[in-house]
């Protein structure tokens, strides 16, 4: 088993950063890993992003897509939904084809996961950067978004809950066969919620497909783009976890 690296000079400095009040009041820097439990390089970015995970001010999301599941492992946690996600940002970014370890910060930047030391400047950057983002509230059920400048083009609201757990997966064949590769912050659910243009918009909530998931709502420029705004709930009541979760509503 691969053990997670120690604080790179950066992420101390961000974490310090933090700890002083400095950025108490920005926004979370939004993390994104594209990982498969059947790609060789990936077990070290795995446990940098779940180090970042534990930094004040970022928000790191591991997405774990089933293309590499033909080399014999079948991903445990993989979507075919989140592989159409990192297809977007390739699109966006200018890529010739989705990799793994991909870290995408902010929807704006992305970077090799196997290069730790550039993924710290990119968030350090991305905390650097101007902010305006909607009002983010959670209430009854329903997330509300309020208003904020538009992208051109538009925006999107995305829903996405996740297992805050660190966890430790097996893997027992393929090119990983006989590691046991860390995971954190696993996306289990992807929806999106639908449309938003800068004015105040509202939506239903759907049922979460497990329960102690955490939930995050994403304001985002649409097609893969830059991520606006990011609202988690803070003592709101949220829909409990059903056998079949309703499809969310305007």
């Amino acid at each position: 088993m691969r053990k997670a690296a120690l604080f790179s000079p950066i992420s101390l400095a961000l974490s310090l950063l933090v700890s002083a009040g400095a950025a108490a009041a920005r926004p979370s820097v939004v993390v994104e890993l594209y990982t498969a439990q059947g790609c060789a390089s990936c077990g070290k970015a795995n446990a940098h992003v779940a180090e970042l995970a534990e930094t004040p001010g970022v928000l790191a999301l591991t997405f774990s897509v089933d293309y590499w599941d033909y080399l014999g492992w079948a991903d445990t946690f993989a979507k075919p939904e989140f592989a159409q996600r990192q297809k977007a940002y390739v699109t966006k970014l200018s890529l010739r084809e989705p990799y793994t370890p991909q870290v995408v910060v902010d929807g704006a930047a992305q970077a090799s996961g196997a290069k730790p030391d550039r993924i710290d400047k990119l968030v350090a950057d991305a905390r650097k950067a101007p902010r305006n983002p909607p009002d983010i509230r959670f209430a009854r059920g329903r997330v509300q978004v309020g208003s904020a400048r538009s992208p051109r083009g538009g925006g999107e609201v995305w829903l996405i809950r996740y297992d805050p757990r660190a966890q430790e997966v097996a893997v027992k064949s393929g090119d990983n066969k006989g590691q046991t590769l860390p995971e954190k912050n696993v996306v289990r659910d992807l929806v999106r919620l639908g449309a938003w243009r800068g004015q105040p918009v509202s939506f239903r909530l759907p049922a979460p497909s497990e329960e102690a998931l955490k939930t995050v709502v994403l304001v985002q420029a649409a097609h893969g783009g830059r991520v606006i705004g990011a609202g988690e709930p803070q003592g709101a009541k949220l829909p409990h976890a059903k056998s079949q979760g309703s499809k969310p509503a305007a």
